[in-house]
């Protein structure tokens, strides 16, 4: 369910579907069952946001799409003081996200308890062979998995992992790729369904804005596997769209500096 809301004054005019906000409205946000709160993984000034929004909305759960359950379960009140030795016990170093002293304040941020939310590799690599509902097993259904895509969206979705991956794969590959998205999605939501059951919410969720897209990301997942939740979805931007995007709310700030991600790969 999309949130209904109205935040005053610290709304910007909006289109009709989104509404921009500055970042100082991360302080004030709507309750909700479950808060996403998407990013660009690479940009640290998204998990600063991430931080200051958390520690306003005071949630019962913490749900991070870089965590596996069992790396969630490590996390104890201690270690959330303690930066080093939190990313030494993740092992951190190894997972191939962002240096952790970005995500670090996220943790700092509030004492709720984790939850991880990522699957096995091997279970996402298996997605792009089997498709999804077959990974996901016997809830499949309930999380939409065992639904076609429409047309249109499919071909949508293939299109802009073609272009996340450089076009350096066939294009007819990407259907695997969406499997996998799919997958992950689902995963993450189910994440959330039983931290919120453990918990009894509101549940903040720490994830990449393709995730958090109120379109084909986890509210559309969770919509249908928990349609009681209202769920609101916030993405960080690094450039004006010129269209409303696909969030409840939506900021921008300035991108991140990086190298180019396709310049190897494209010589």
């Amino acid at each position: 369910m999309r949130f209904p809301f109205a935040v005053a004054l610290t709304l910007i005019a909006g289109p009709v579907f989104s509404d921009q906000i500055t970042p100082e409205a991360l302080s004030n946000l709507p309750r909700s069952d479950v808060v996403l709160l998407g990013e660009v993984h690479d940009n640290p000034v998204h998990h600063l946001h991430q931080a200051q929004a958390v520690a306003a909305l005071s949630p019962t759960a913490i749900v991070f799409e870089m965590l596996t359950p069992e790396q969630a379960a490590r996390v104890t009140p201690e270690l959330r003081r303690d930066e080093e030795g939190l990313a030494e016990v993740l092992d951190w170093d190894t997972s191939g996200w962002p240096e952790f002293s970005m995500y670090y304040p996220i943790f700092a941020s509030s004492d709720a308890p984790v939850f991880g939310a990522a699957l096995p590799r091997e279970d996402v690599r298996r997605a792009f062979s089997d498709g999804a509902a077959a990974v996901f097993g016997a809830e499949a259904e309930r999380y939409g998995l065992t639904d076609d895509l429409p047309e249109e969206i499919q071909t949508e979705r293939q299109k802009m992992q073609f272009d996340a991956h450089c076009e350096a794969m066939p294009l007819e590959m990407m259907s695997g790729m969406v499997e996998a998205q799919r997958l992950r999605d689902a995963a993450f939501s189910r994440a959330v369904i039983e931290a919120y059951e453990a918990t009894g919410g509101p549940v903040a969720v720490i994830t990449g804005n393709g995730h958090a897209r109120m379109d084909w990301g986890m509210p559309s997942v969770l919509a249908k596997a928990a349609p009681y939740f209202e769920t609101l979805s916030i993405g960080q931007l690094e450039d004006t769209p010129a269209e409303a995007p696909p969030y409840d709310l939506w900021l921008v700030t300035a991108p991140t500096l990086r190298d180019d991600p396709c310049a190897g790969l494209l010589q």
